[in-house]
């Protein structure tokens, strides 16, 4: 039986394995990252939302093609002690696709943003992925609506574009792949924020007179 991490305290020098992980016997959703075990949570309406509009437009596109797109819940081995769920995947080798999860890294990947994921997103994820070759990367913020590109050049990553919802998004990689982002946002379900815009102050006028 491998390491349940409901079980028993995970010590700094024991690392969760692929094999370990595989072998839980956990209805929950979970990820390892050098070694370490991390619950997801349970998405929000607007999460699911996003990545199912996403999904919708990305199978459009590359249905017919040689990539093949894939969404949460499907496993990713990138390592023996690196295994993640991203929420939208495009595979475009062939031998990567086995009968129960992806192995290595993806050509593309897709991450919605919770708030309870923000900084495991932006932050490990984002590492991982860079280290294990992803070319590229999105991180998609449904509200205040936000896509942001990442471009995989030599072990880091550059931004490639960042985009609101009035925008469209354009990937480095599939040069002939973009996407209406207006299409992809639900509308705002959280407080107004009060955006930096450009607004003339008050003394404006007197200044150009």
């Amino acid at each position: 039986m491998g390491y349940n991490p409901e079980m028993e305290p995970l010590n700094d020098d024991r690392k969760v394995s692929w094999s370990d992980y595989r072998a839980w016997d956990d209805d929950k959703r979970w990820e390892i990252i050098g070694g370490r075990p991390y619950a997801m949570t349970a998405p929000k309406v607007s999460h699911q939302f996003v990545c199912g509009e996403i999904f919708a437009r990305l199978h459009a596109h590359f249905k017919g093609r040689p990539c093949r797109l894939f969404i949460s819940p499907i496993d990713v081995r990138l390592s023996e002690y690196d295994a993640v769920q991203p929420d939208l995947l495009v595979v475009c080798d062939e031998s990567q696709i086995t009968s129960t999860h992806i192995e290595g890294p993806p050509t593309l990947v897709s991450e919605v943003l919770s708030p309870s994921t923000q900084r495991h997103d932006r932050v490990r994820k984002l590492r991982l992925y860079a280290a294990a070759g992803v070319k590229e990367y999105w991180i998609v913020q449904p509200y205040p609506a936000l896509a942001e590109v990442l471009s995989l050049e030599g072990e880091s990553y550059r931004i490639a574009g960042t985009y609101t919802e009035s925008e469209t998004l354009k990937s480095p990689v599939f040069p002939d792949l973009e996407l209406p982002l207006e299409e992809i946002f639900p509308s705002p379900d959280g407080e107004p924020i009060e955006e930096v815009r450009e607004t003339p102050p008050p003394y404006a006028s007197a200044i150009l007179e």
